[in-house]
């Protein structure tokens, strides 16, 4: 009898614990209720779950967020088509804004058939690793080292290596992810709109007959797109052409045209680049040597 009394009391006990329990799990639930509009789960579905951060956002989930919110735009997405952000916008009765595209640009042309390599590098295969080393043996040392951490980065395959081992941008592809930006260890990529159509494919800071004596496609400072573009487009500032896009207007293919090395280039709407009439013609297929005695 006493058994059965013990445990009659130990399940009316676990039975008022549960209860209570419960009662309180009920109250906090009210309590810390966080109402979450239903659209987001709906939007998210219309992103591409990329999870780039092109947008801005850490990923399309708080892009998601911020598009209900509406301290977003549709089009800050630049992975998807502009017809699957018209859905987006349609949904949330807001207006789709244009945005200009944007693309990565890599400042330098320096393949292996213009540039030299002055050390062999043995190692890791990564452009980081490698310029870790003494720079990574190129001559130039502002040079694109030509490994490719730049193709692996890039989930959307915009990025190719090319036989002389320089990075060529698929800009149709190109979502401007900022992935090639953030592991260049030369901060060679930047994101530039495509309306930027006057850039310097160069980062060498060091200036004549020195510099060229690394790479044919340098920039030597010379002065000459400064002198031949409107006041204030171009500026030489350490060694290195410079262009002032606050008067994009003012750009055009002039400044490119005496440029004797061709570092200075001009984009085309269709994509591809191209260099002034002065521009050395680069005619050698061939890989460079190493060359140990500079």
């Amino acid at each position: 009898m006493a058994e059965l009394t013990s445990i009659a009391v130990s399940a009316g006990f676990m039975g008022a614990l549960g209860l209570i329990l419960a009662v309180i799990l009920v109250l906090a639930n009210k309590r810390l209720f966080v109402y979450e509009d239903p659209r987001i789960d709906e939007v998210e579905e219309l992103l591409p779950r990329a999870n780039c951060g092109a947008c801005g956002s850490p990923g399309c989930r708080p892009f998601a967020e911020g598009l209900v919110a509406g301290s977003c735009e549709p089009s800050h997405c630049t992975v998807n088509p502009r017809e699957t952000n018209a859905l987006i916008a349609d949904f949330l009765g807001v207006e789709l804004s244009h945005r200009v595209k944007q693309v990565a640009r890599l400042a330098c042309a320096g393949g292996r058939h213009v540039a030299y390599i002055r050390a062999s590098y043995e190692g890791l295969d990564h452009c980081r690793a490698a310029a870790l080393v003494s720079g990574g043996g190129k001559g130039c040392a502002w040079g694109c080292l030509g490994m490719g951490d730049c193709a692996v980065v890039c989930e959307f395959d915009a990025i190719k290596m090319d036989r002389y081992g320089l990075p060529v941008v698929d800009e149709a592809l190109c979502t401007a992810c900022n992935g090639c930006v953030e592991v260049c260890p030369k901060d060679l990529f930047s994101l530039q709109p495509v309306t930027h159509q006057l850039f310097v494919a160069c980062r060498n800071l060091e200036k004549g007959d020195h510099a060229e004596a690394e790479c044919e496609v340098i920039c030597t400072a010379c002065e000459r797109c400064a002198v031949d573009s409107p006041e204030g487009l171009i500026t030489i500032t350490d060694n290195l052409a410079v262009i002032d896009y606050s008067k994009n207007g003012l750009a055009s293919k002039v400044a490119i045209e005496r440029c004797p090395t061709g570092a200075i280039v001009w984009f085309g709407k269709q994509g591809g680049y191209q260099v002034g009439r002065d521009a050395r013609k680069i005619i050698r297929k061939n890989v460079l040597p190493v060359n140990r005695s500079a």
